[in-house]
């Protein structure tokens, strides 16, 4: 497979919302072949050592990335105490779906066809966000998530989602194949074999990584 581009430039971002100022980073190589979006899992953050490492994978593959604070350092911070705003499915999709809207008509990524990378929480958002926005988000994947919290949205998302869960991550796993028989869409679910929810084994990560490349690079590229 092509090892993708060898410049990738950075940006830090402040995008200012209807409802919030969110701190981002993008990574754009410089031919980009589309553009994946990571929503968050439960207390985590842009800094997310796992996700950062599939991003970068992502990089190299040739696609940008943003990773992106869904709540602000305030809310944040009632968020380590109360741990409600992490579950607030609608408050993070629509904090993606605006995202992804700025995305759309910034000029540096205006151009590419969007994806979603969700982990934990992040993957209900990610696919009740995809619902909304059938016509730009063309591929969801979720990482050890809950995809099960996007409740009715799921049989309204059009956009190709691979469902991704650790092998002895049981409880996680019953709760990804309810979901998968929720969507109504082009759908995987795949296993990484001894992997647990954080996927902290070695090459668990890079399991993830690369389905989720492969996923995207698949999809990202198609007509709706």
């Amino acid at each position: 497979m092509d090892s993708g581009p060898k410049s990738i430039e950075q940006l830090a971002l402040r995008i200012d919302l209807r409802s919030a100022m969110l701190e981002a980073d993008l990574s754009l190589p410089v031919t980009a072949r589309g553009l994946v979006l990571f929503a968050h899992g439960s207390g985590s953050s842009r800094f997310s050592p796992r996700n950062r490492q599939v991003a970068q994978q992502l990089n190299e593959a040739g696609l940008a990335t943003v990773l992106v604070d869904l709540l602000t350092p305030a809310e944040g911070v009632v968020d380590e105490r109360t741990r409600q705003l992490r579950f607030d499915i609608t408050l993070l999709a629509d904090r993606l779906i605006d995202l992804t809207d700025w995305l759309c008509a910034h000029g540096r990524t205006a151009s590419l066809n969007i994806g979603y990378f969700g982990a934990s929480t992040g993957a209900g958002a990610a696919l009740a966000a995809a619902a909304q926005r059938p016509d730009t988000v063309r591929a969801v994947v979720s990482r050890g998530g809950r995809p099960d919290l996007a409740g009715q949205a799921l049989a309204r998302v059009r956009a190709p989602t691979l469902l991704v869960v650790g092998g002895n991550d049981g409880a996680v796993i019953d709760l990804n194949r309810q979901a998968l028989a929720l969507l109504r869409c082009e759908k995987h679910m795949a296993i990484v074999p001894g992997a647990t929810h954080l996927f902290e084994e070695p090459g668990a990560l890079g399991a993830v990584s690369a389905l989720a490349r492969d996923w995207f690079l698949n999809h990202l590229n198609r007509p709706l």
